[in-house]
């Protein structure tokens, strides 16, 4: 049985020193981004936990890769058709960071950034339970309050770690808010065969894969 809500912490497969050397030079790239305010704004997406609450939560994207195809939820690991924006020579050193990530391959990479660190909505990426993204969710500092929660119990578990694999199917996540400029970076692909050797997937029920693979986790460190 899988207990929601979790997620995978990803600091021991990451270079967590280098990330949090580029937090300046993020910081610096962002606070000006902010004062030009012409990204493309975030959006949650229809499957909130709260009809009522806006999708629209007033942070912005900054898109280091792009579709070649019209804009499709299903497609962020389809690596043949995302290909480097002109935002990507901006943030060579964060780019630089992502090669060393273990994927085989890279699709959609975003940084999602808000100046005034406003909440963001609980919500789903999608429903379909046998679609499971391949991702990494990381930041350069702690600031941006992110959580999972639970839809049957309410229940939320704050993210702690500074890279995590997360279901994003069977559980809602979303940020309190924190009054200033805050920000994390999702880089969508398919993963190293080294990598997928650790992960622990289902045959059926897939997206819950990396909710599994911290199930075990606690399992071990409980034994």
């Amino acid at each position: 049985m899988v207990y929601y809500p979790c997620y995978k912490n990803l600091d021991a497969y990451i270079d967590v020193d280098r990330l949090v050397a580029l937090d300046g030079f993020m910081t610096d790239r962002l606070s000006q981004r902010v004062a030009k305010a012409a990204d493309r704004a975030f959006y949650t997406g229809p499957f909130l936990l709260d009809a009522q609450a806006p999708t629209l939560p007033g942070s912005q994207m900054v898109y280091l890769s792009r579709s070649r195809e019209p804009d499709n939820y299903y497609d962020l690991d389809q690596t043949n058709l995302w290909e480097p924006t002109p935002d990507a020579a901006e943030f060579a050193p964060l780019m630089a960071f992502i090669a060393m990530l273990p994927f085989a391959a890279t699709g959609r990479m975003i940084i999602m950034y808000d100046g005034s660190g406003r909440a963001v909505s609980a919500h789903r990426d999608h429903d379909s339970a046998e679609l499971c993204h391949e991702f990494i969710w990381f930041r350069t500092n702690l600031r941006k309050p992110f959580y999972m929660l639970d839809p049957e119990t309410g229940e939320r578990r704050t993210v702690k770690s500074h890279a995590a694999w997360f279901d994003t199917v069977n559980q809602f996540h979303g940020a309190d808010a924190s009054g200033g400029l805050s920000f994390s970076i999702r880089v969508d692909g398919v993963f190293s065969d080294e990598f997928r050797r650790n992960i622990p997937f289902p045959r059926t029920g897939r997206a819950a894969a990396p909710a599994i693979w911290a199930q075990a986790d606690v399992a071990v460190a409980t034994s």
